[in-house]
């Protein structure tokens, strides 16, 4: 027999009300859902309203406290005080008194609260008289701007007119100045908190530089000196235009319509919009694919587009009110403009009258220049006026040389660079004088590696190529610094610096390539001579191959060096692609940019200037360097104590060893061999601060599987590989030199390692088995919340297996997306194919990684035959598919 349900009947008439509130949000969520509440903050925060004060006119506690004799209101604080109640947002209430908190407000807070806390919304609730508010007003920033945001719900509206006149009269009035300022820091230190947002790939929508925060900001800033109630006023103030606030409106709808459909996704409050959640956000917006841009970059595009307008009008909104503050001042100049046809208006420069720009287009590109030498932004109406004008920007004004002139002194001489291309990108003009620019404006590149979006990556490589030569230089890379003063012919580097990336507006691979032949056309067409032409078509086509082949090639092997010294033929061009892929990796972000990188770059670009200086483009000299060094090491350590003659031991060691060891590091390798004993391997451990990495340097038997064996125990203990230099000496030993990331945790560092030994000891006697371990891992990473990958159908594994870079090896290189485990589950692939690791590079990109690996079959072959390739990329791809062969 079953018991029939019986519906719930609330007991109290808060309970009734909660119940009402459940029933009449989950309608208004629903048609959120459904896209059909254009109004959803201000409908939320109305139901929120209505139960407060049906808990207020039916509260038993509320009749007990005696409103006459304890007077009290309940008033809304923060957001909830603004009318923008997203769907998990916390609801910030005040429970106001006049002079002192009775013992039974506890009881109130409770009776009202209770039910709240039961339907799971997140209620913060302070109990304060008016005294108590001022004091703590007067104390705490974020105190005082939650009580600006202050909207009277219900009780005694008297003592909220109280609580507000006081907080202007005692607390805002005479410090207006100084809170003031307090707001403007503060919301510096938290643009570098955050970041940018406005162009970052995981951007925090409210805290972020072009978030919701950067609004309230103004809004409060506006409230202290005007005094304004709603944000309507702004317009009404004349703060702002009324099409700068329609502009306005339509920014926060955006960005607070992904807000709360983030919160139902994350099923929480959520406002860092980070990578593994964008794709499933994009499909629950139906956002489509359009022009081969996938759904995610489209959103992150309108999404950053709407986000820098918040962060532009912000900051000409602080620059207006300095400047006021400076016009108050006695003896204050005021800027006047050098070009006839500008003015300046409270500090921004305008344009003295539309037509003055129908009668000479060329204002539309002076006005950058006088906003680069006078060091002032642009105002709006002058922003407006350069896009309504866009018409004038045709193939005649793009190629005419006064305007070219112009936009390369811009470019190449003001130090305000950065500043005005952001403006020439953010009103359209750059887009209008270079074309190429419309399809890479806001276009993401979706892959957790880069931080910006392509048209903004362009002008930060600039900013930072300008950088080299400022003084003082930033950033500070002493290389790069000196390398920047040496250069002859800076105007074509430059140029390369802001085309790089031109050819990514297809999605279609090739795109240096693609942007190379782009670059020749823009230029030809804007008269540049052909020498320049040429040295930025080469830049552009191989800005990536410097940097690729340091991360992916052996650098190590002389060949690597001179096939690069081969390509650029001369020292200038060398020293103009190392400063290119310096400015372009700290411009892509701190994944492509760290020590480690930073000093595989330097390593290649001396190997590479070494061979230009001397002349030697052929590949005999790796002959002539090993009997060179043969000699200095038993010159320099004939004495050195070792149970077998030196000159023996030299003999056991592989040329390719002797060409790539360091001279000072050999010693210490025999002294590991001497040691090695009976022992499974011996190791040492050295820090490289320079480029904060460890070098283990491991002897042992060579056995098979050694390789994928340490790399596998290196995962169990979160040590990343970066790079593994194998050699195998003529007497079966093994001397592999592993350059790794430290241990997540510094302070157990030393602790760390001796349990990756224990494990490395344990594995190699077959006690542990890696595979049923990591297989786990991974099974555990597959079932978690957060994916551990993104797009993959859209972004394919690539193989690539090349034969022709090395004569001695076969390289193969895989590209794909990062798994736990991932290197141990190709070098065991590997093993089982019968071929040996001799070089292994590992290059992670956060979520991607390209793994290269310098390959030989245990015969000492390479793998050249169609069946072996084919074969070899099979079982690759097999097992990046399903990395635990069954392993579940």
């Amino acid at each position: 027999m079953t018991v029939p349900e019986q519906s719930y009947i609330p007991e109290t008439p808060q309970e009734e009300a909660a119940a009402i509130l459940k029933t009449e949000r989950g309608a208004l969520v629903q048609k959120l859902v459904d896209n059909d509440a254009p109004a959803f903050l201000e409908d939320h925060t109305r139901l929120l309203d209505d139960y407060f004060r049906r808990c207020y006119e039916k509260s038993t506690v509320g009749l007990s406290l005696d409103i006459a004799k304890n007077p009290y209101a309940i008033v809304a604080l923060g957001g909830y005080g603004r009318s923008e109640q997203c769907v998990y947002s916390d609801v910030d209430l005040l429970f106001l008194f006049e002079k002192r908190v009775p013992p039974s407000a506890g009881a109130l807070v409770e009776e009202m609260l209770y039910p709240l806390w039961d339907l799971g919304i997140e209620v913060g609730h302070a109990t304060r008289s008016i005294r108590d508010c001022l004091t703590l007003g007067r104390q705490d920033l974020e105190s005082l701007t939650a009580m600006l945001d202050a909207r009277f719900i219900c009780g005694m509206s008297t003592l909220f007119v109280q609580l507000t006149t006081q907080l202007r009269t005692r607390l805002i009035q005479p410090r207006t100045d100084a809170i003031i300022s307090s707001l403007v820091e503060s919301n510096h230190q938290r643009h570098r908190r955050f970041g940018d947002s406005a162009y970052l790939l995981e951007p925090n929508f409210k805290e972020g530089q072009g978030g919701l925060r950067d609004y309230h900001t103004l809004l409060w800033i506006a409230k202290i000196r005007a005094g304004i109630k709603t944000r309507a006023d702004l317009a009404f103030y004349d703060y702002f235009s009324h099409d700068d606030y329609t502009d306005l409106i339509k920014s926060l709808d955006f960005i607070w319509n992904i807000r709360n459909r983030y919160h139902l996704m994350m099923r929480r409050k959520a406002d860092q919009l980070y990578l593994e959640q964008q794709v499933r956000l994009a499909e629950e917006m139906h956002i489509p694919e359009l022009g081969g841009r996938l759904p995610v970059e489209r959103l992150l595009g309108m999404l950053h587009s709407h986000m820098e307008y918040i962060k532009q009008l912000f900051s000409l909104f602080l620059y207006e009110m300095e400047q006021r503050k400076r016009f108050q001042r006695k003896n204050s100049k005021l800027k006047t403009a050098t070009i006839k046809g500008l003015a300046f208006n409270q500090g921004m420069l305008s344009f003295t009258a539309p037509e003055k720009i129908l009668r000479n287009p060329l204002l539309l590109i002076d006005i950058f220049s006088e906003s680069a030498a006078q060091k002032a932004p642009l105002s709006n109406e002058a922003k407006r006026l350069i896009s309504d004008f866009s018409d004038l920007m045709d193939d005649r004004f793009r190629s005419d040389p006064q305007v070219v002139q112009r936009f390369d002194r811009i470019l190449t001489r003001s130090s305000r660079t950065f500043e005005v291309l952001n403006q020439m990108l953010s009103t359209g003009f750059l887009v209008h004088f270079i074309p190429e620019f419309r399809d890479i404006v806001n276009r993401i590149q979706f892959d957790q590696y880069h931080l910006y979006p392509v048209g903004r990556h362009l002008l930060y490589t600039v900013k930072i190529m300008r950088g080299f030569g400022a003084r003082p230089p930033f950033p500070p890379d002493p290389l790069a610094v000196e390398i920047y003063g040496s250069i002859r012919r800076k105007k074509p580097l430059i140029w390369a610096a802001l085309l790089h990336d031109i050819g990514k507006g297809s999605p279609a691979r090739g795109h240096s390539k693609r942007g190379a032949l782009m670059a020749k056309r823009i230029l030809e067409e804007k008269g540049f001579r052909p020498v320049d032409i040429k040295t930025v078509v080469f830049l552009v086509e191989n800005h990536l191959l410097l940097a690729d082949t340091a991360t992916r090639r052996d650098i190590n092997d002389e060949r690597t060096a001179i096939v690069l010294a081969q390509t650029v033929r001369n020292m200038e061009t060398l020293k103009m692609l190392y400063l290119l892929t310096v400015a372009d990796s700290m411009a892509t972000g701190p994944k492509a940019w760290n020590e480690w990188t930073a000093s595989l770059f330097r390593d290649l670009f001396f190997k590479a200037r070494n061979i230009l200086e001397s002349g030697e483009m052929n590949f005999g000299r790796a002959v002539r360097l090993v009997e060179k060094k043969r000699q200095a090491i038993l010159e320099l350590f004939g004495t050195l104590n070792t149970s077998e003659p030196l000159e023996t031991l030299l003999n056991f060691m592989s040329p390719r060893y002797i060409v790539y060891a360091p001279v000072e590091k050999i010693p210490e390798h025999l002294e590991l061999y001497a040691s090695l004993g009976e022992n499974p391997f011996v190791w040492r451990i050295d820090r490289d601060e320079t480029a904060h990495t460890r070098i283990v340097t491991l002897c042992a038997k060579d056995r098979p599987g050694l390789i994928s064996r340490i790399a596998g125990v290196f995962t169990l203990n979160s040590i990343d590989i970066l790079d593994v230099q194998v050699f195998t000496w003529r007497n079966n030993i093994a001397l592999d030199v592993f350059t790794v990331k430290p241990p997540p945790d510094p302070i157990f560092e030393d602790e760390r390692w001796e349990r990756t030994r224990r494990e490395l000891e344990e594995a190699l006697a077959g006690r542990l088995d890696l595979r049923a371990v990591l297989g786990a891992a991974l099974t555990e990473k597959k079932n978690s919340a957060a994916p551990f990958s993104f797009a993959a159908a859209e972004r394919p594994t690539r193989i690539v297996v090349d034969n022709e870079t090395t004569s001695f090896y076969t390289i193969v290189e895989i590209i794909t997306y990062n798994v736990p485990g991932l290197l141990f589950w190709i070098t065991d692939t590997l093993l089982a194919l019968g071929l040996d690791i001799w070089v292994a590079k590992i290059a992670t990109k956060v979520d991607q990684v390209v793994d290269v690996f310098y390959v030989r079959d245990f015969d000492g072959q390479r793998v050249d035959t169609q069946p072996e390739v084919d074969a070899l990329k099979a079982a690759i791809r097999t097992v990046l598919t399903d990395p635990t062969g069954g392993v579940k």
